[in-house]
């Protein structure tokens, strides 16, 4: 009888999950979002968001969250129907597929208007208005549930829309500069920039197996730096710059807590802050370079008003378009094949880029890339192996 009544005190105790399960990566490769807490609590309740070079990930916290992208170790709870598994590898290919075609005309077409109007910053504010346009139109045709949002979350939310528009501002003036091909090829650097930022502010030490993997991602970038036919400072520190403002982004928003009442999801969050960004940009744009995309000033510079229009445009629904796509992949896979798939769709682009505008690319820069695109795939598996805990 004893036996029983213990048997039957642990078979009703509430299921908990490991901390193992719970755990998420810090980073990935570009960002995924506020993510909602499991259960309220009675007092408050904390959202977290963590960000990364491409995507916002969620971050641990100390109260339980419901990740958006599926954990590394998941797994099948119930046998696969083989239909409906063949229709999820056609959708998620297909995701994959728009997530790297709208990067690459979204890169050809952004460096053809860099090149033609030599104003990064009016482009940038283009870019997260007519962003913002289309998120209005979300909201106001009911596509995408408009969220409720209060005066502390937009205050917690502001540091990281500063952040945002600082990393595509600086991206912008980098592709003006430079190659896309190099510019993509130092913002491969990020990994490190995410190490060195957490290590000083978050106190999270790499592992030997994280530090190996970004040697060759600063040696890959130093070599093709050195035989980098394009290259300018300018071009080169605007890329550093956005390389340490886009990892900026994943220290403050492990930093950054808030009530609330509602949680938001990472494409709900994507939207805020593009249009915050937008507000945050369209002042300091027009205090710096003016209004220039007026026909009469366009045409008396000698640039084709109509094709730079058409081509902002098509760069500005690309820009937005290839990072939406990128949350909706996230939350089908996890964190580290987001990662990797990341790492793929950097490959993609500077090959792309360099075929389409017939960039010079000597053997040395070429190998330089490699190896600096191969750190960052090597960095994004190393991630996954955890430190083990030490035994007393």
């Amino acid at each position: 009888m004893q036996s029983t009544a213990i048997s039957l005190s642990l078979s009703t105790r509430p299921r908990t999950l490991s901390p193992r399960a719970l755990a998420l990566p810090n980073r990935n490769s570009h960002f995924s979002a506020l993510v909602s807490t499991s259960a309220p609590r009675p007092k408050s309740n904390s959202i977290c968001c963590s960000l990364s070079h491409n995507n916002w990930l969620p971050g641990p916290q100390s109260d339980g969250i419901a990740p958006r992208a599926a954990p590394d170790n998941a797994g099948p709870t119930e046998i696969p129907n083989p239909k409906s598994s063949a229709v999820d590898t056609l959708v998620l290919g297909s995701l994959f597929g728009l997530w790297y075609l709208f990067n690459i005309y979204f890169n050809i077409y952004n460096k053809q208007v860099l090149k033609a109007f030599h104003y990064p910053m009016t482009v940038t504010l283009v870019q997260f208005a007519v962003g913002s346009v289309l998120v209005l139109t979300m909201w106001t045709l009911n596509l995408y549930k408009r969220p409720k949002i209060s005066g502390s979350q937009l205050a917690a939310i502001l540091p990281l829309a500063m952040v945002h528009t600082l990393g595509n501002l600086f991206t912008n003036m980098s592709l003006g500069k430079v190659a896309v091909s190099f510019t993509h090829t130092i913002k491969a650097m990020e990994p490190f920039f995410s190490v060195v930022l957490s290590a000083m502010f978050l106190g999270e030490f790499p592992t030997l197996w994280v530090v190996s993997s970004l040697m060759p991602i600063v040696g890959g970038v130093a070599l093709a730096s050195m035989t980098e036919a394009s290259f300018n400072w300018a071009g080169f520190w605007s890329a550093m710059a956005s390389n340490l403002t886009n990892q900026s982004r994943n220290v403050l928003s492990k930093k950054f807590m808030v009530k609330k009442e509602d949680s938001l999801d990472n494409i709900t969050l994507f939207s805020i802050i593009t249009i915050m960004s937008f507000f945050l940009m369209a002042p300091i744009a027009f205090f710096m370079e003016g209004f220039k995309l007026t026909p009469s000033y366009l045409q008396a510079t000698g640039v084709n008003v109509n094709q730079l229009y058409t081509r902002s445009l098509i760069a500005a629904l690309c820009f937005h378009a290839y990072q939406q796509v990128s949350y909706m992949i996230l939350q089908r896979v996890s964190p580290v094949t987001h990662s990797v798939g990341n790492c793929v769709k950097r490959v993609v682009v500077i090959v792309t880029s360099v075929l389409f505008f017939r960039t010079p690319v000597s053997p040395i820069n070429s190998l330089g890339t490699g190896v600096a695109l191969a750190g960052v795939f090597l960095y994004s598996r190393v991630k996954r192996i955890k430190p083990k805990p030490k035994t007393a």
